[in-house]
């Protein structure tokens, strides 16, 4: 992410997204047949695969959300969310580190949908407990 303050201007990688699954071993199946590779899995709830080139896509059972939610990492979590609540935007969860690594602030664009801007550098791809043979 690139922020330069004194010009407005930020530029995010989006790089993770999350979609949610109503049968995560099928899902799982399914994309890694589409040639992702599985990195991460959590008993039969969620799992996160790794893309050519480094991003990562996530499928999560869940019955709270309904629709996919787009991550962006940035470089400076905290400079990023106050930048933005400066120019209007508000938040539905202000910054707060996740057990697993990553430091999340959350919002929903006009249509609902909901993005997450993040910090997590090399626990994106290279969590402890990513799968030994990923």
């Amino acid at each position: 992410m690139r922020l330069d303050l004194n010009q407005s201007r930020w530029s995010p990688m989006l790089n993770q997204v999350t979609v949610p699954a109503s049968d995560v071993p099928a899902s799982e199946h399914f994309y890694r047949l589409l040639g992702l590779k599985t990195i991460v899995r959590s008993s039969r709830r969620y799992a996160r695969f790794e893309s050519e080139g480094g991003a990562t896509f996530s499928i999560e059972m869940t019955d709270e959300r309904k629709v996919p939610a787009v991550y962006f990492e940035v470089g400076d979590l905290n400079v990023v969310v106050h930048y933005l609540k400066g120019q209007g935007l508000s938040f539905a969860q202000e910054p707060i580190d996740r057990p697993w690594g990553w430091r999340e602030a959350r919002l929903f664009d006009p249509a609902g949908n909901e993005v997450c801007l993040y910090q997590a550098g090399e626990m994106r791809r290279f969590p402890p407990w990513r799968i030994a043979d990923a």
